[in-house]
């Protein structure tokens, strides 16, 4: 997998793709990250400003089109087919495990991280071929909807995690939220671990999640059991 990330911040996507497992697959070359900034690819004379005010006034400004087009074309520039472009916008699909795992079969993925007002909408038209949502609130910029994304996306790739088992059996996986889990010590301050854990009963241990994966499940998010 090959994440091309154009951004404002490529410091900041730096700073948080080099941590814990996805800094640990890039070291193993499971995955890849190429991060472009976009002001490198500013109007010439303008010294890195790559946006300007919205026609017809308003508040804010908005991202040109020719900056993000001359970045993304350096990434096209590399590649023999063309990928596919995530824009991550709160007007897009909501992102969810199936999407994670339809995405990790492809070779390269594009993220485009808006910033102020968002984007001409024309590059939006050109380049985009997924317009993509993290949910139904507002941020700053699409730098941590696309961290959020590859971090998820990532998990699906195989190797990245070391057990196989473990990107299988957590929330949403099978359309459910993960059952609950424990570990040493058995007594917590009178707080005990469910005797069936401790049974070495596998068959009984696996119904007894399912069964709490369910409950959880109808519990706390009844909208997953549709």
């Amino acid at each position: 997998m090959n994440y091309h990330i154009m951004t404002l911040f490529p410091e900041m996507m730096e700073k948080c793709l080099g941590e814990s497992i996805i800094g640990r697959a890039l070291r193993a070359g499971l995955i890849s990250v190429d991060i472009v900034n976009i002001r490198d690819h500013a109007d010439p004379g303008r010294k890195g400003r790559v946006d300007d005010y919205p026609f017809g006034g308003g508040a804010g400004m908005v991202m040109q089109a020719g900056p993000i087009d001359r970045a993304y074309q350096s990434i096209r520039a590399g590649l023999d087919h063309d990928p596919r472009v995530i824009y991550l916008t709160p007007q897009g699909r909501v992102f969810d495990q199936p999407m994670a795992r339809e995405l990790a079969a492809e070779e390269d993925l594009v993220f485009l991280c808006g910033h102020y007002e968002g984007v001409d909408e024309r590059i939006i038209e050109k380049i985009v071929t997924d317009n993509v949502s993290i949910g139904d609130y507002v941020l700053t910029g699409g730098e941590l909807p696309a961290l959020v994304m590859i971090d998820a996306i990532s998990r699906m790739v195989p190797g990245v995690l070391s057990n196989a088992e473990s990107g299988e059996e957590e929330s949403f996986s099978d359309g459910l939220l993960e059952y609950p889990q424990y570990t040493r010590p058995a007594d917590y301050q009178g707080m005990k671990v469910p005797d069936i854990l401790l049974s070495g009963d596998h068959a009984k241990v696996a119904a007894w999640r399912r069964e709490q994966s369910l409950l959880r499940t109808r519990e706390r998010r009844p909208d997953l059991l549709k």
